[in-house]
């Protein structure tokens, strides 16, 4: 056996901790781009959370430049970036939830207690909003212009340092370009 040969499991090794290691601290920038972006909101027409028995469909969040955040009672993040979401809407930010596969009466409980910084939460408790916007998971917010075209997507958690480096430049933007048309 030849020398090189015993040590071709340690090169795998590292050449595997190596990709393990970019895959893991991979900027959010790499991210796979939504195949909705600049495109219509999905037709859909569902309950809100907390009132089950108001149904909205995609031409109600159309008026206004948006975040839709899709969130659940069982995602640990939303749970992190709630409160922040909550800041930004008092703030006069308008917010639109998709509550996504989740339990409703604990995703009502939940809107209840931790405050609610949504204008309407769509109860998507089967998921086919979700899989038709191309969530891959919850947290995830969509940036919508006021005709309801999806302007940019992100995955994870909306903190301070997104709003203020990614989010809050695309949303002043499409305000202003709405102003503009006006």
């Amino acid at each position: 056996m030849r020398r090189w040969q015993l040590f071709l499991p340690l090169i795998l090794f590292f050449g595997l901790c190596l990709l393990l290691y970019i895959g893991l601290f991979r900027s959010e920038r790499d991210q796979l781009p939504s195949p909705l972006l600049n495109q219509p909101l999905p037709d859909f027409s569902l309950n809100t959370v907390l009132k089950p028995n108001h149904r909205v469909t995609a031409n109600d969040l159309k008026g206004h430049v948006a975040l839709i955040n899709v969130w659940a009672t069982w995602c640990i993040a939303c749970r992190v970036e709630h409160p922040y979401l909550n800041q930004l809407a008092q703030q006069g930010i308008t917010i639109y939830g998709i509550n996504y596969k989740d339990d409703q009466p604990a995703a009502k409980q939940w809107l209840i207690q931790l405050h609610n910084p949504y204008r309407f939460s769509i109860n998507d408790n089967q998921g086919k909003l979700g899989m038709d916007l191309g969530v891959y998971g919850a947290p995830e917010t969509y940036l919508i212009d006021s005709d309801g075209i999806i302007r940019y997507k992100h995955i994870g958690i909306v903190d301070s340092n997104i709003w203020n480096t990614v989010l809050r430049p695309l949303y002043e933007a499409l305000i202003q370009q709405k102003e503009g048309a006006l």
